[in-house]
């Protein structure tokens, strides 16, 4: 997958799969897309934000080099667990906040309510801004789970 920062030249995953890379192939887009808050003070307080988009198979074993001046970074996920928690709708901040704290208060009733990994949480939307209803969004949380196989990946690529 690659990433953007969302705070600073939104267009440049979009530039990035409409060809603006170093063999002019255009990216089909996939889904979800996947935007995590990068961890701040407390548990919903963020530093920024990164968009990621996963590649369609046919790119991943050579995946398409951005131009330079997009600074868009590749990044690999490792096999990793998350609690997720689905709401319909559009994914607005105030919305995002309210649905994490859920899926936060859900986890402190868990055997998992020790093993989140300091990453922050994911917001996964599975549908085009120009969809108006039966909207599908998600927020995740990594959890480090190792009884079910699963283990913190630690990445992030800011």
């Amino acid at each position: 997958s690659y990433d953007y920062s969302r705070v600073s030249q939104s267009g440049r995953l979009f530039q990035f799969t409409e060809g603006a890379n170093l063999n002019f192939s255009r990216i089909p887009m996939t889904i979800p897309v996947l935007t995590t808050a990068v961890p701040g003070a407390g548990p919903l307080q963020s530093q920024g934000y990164y968009v990621s988009l996963y590649l369609p198979v046919k790119f991943q074993g050579d995946p398409p080099v951005p131009l330079p001046e997009l600074n868009i970074k590749p990044y690999e996920f490792s096999s990793h667990c998350v609690a997720v928690r689905k709401f319909s709708g559009f994914a607005k901040d105030e919305r995002i906040v309210k649905e994490a704290e859920k899926l936060a208060t859900s986890l402190s009733r868990s055997p998992w309510a020790e093993s989140k990994t300091g990453r922050g949480y994911s917001i996964a939307q599975y549908n085009t801004p120009i969809r108006i209803v039966k909207r599908k969004n998600e927020v995740w949380v990594d959890i480090d789970a190792p009884e079910l196989g699963c283990k913190s990946v630690g990445v992030a690529a800011h």
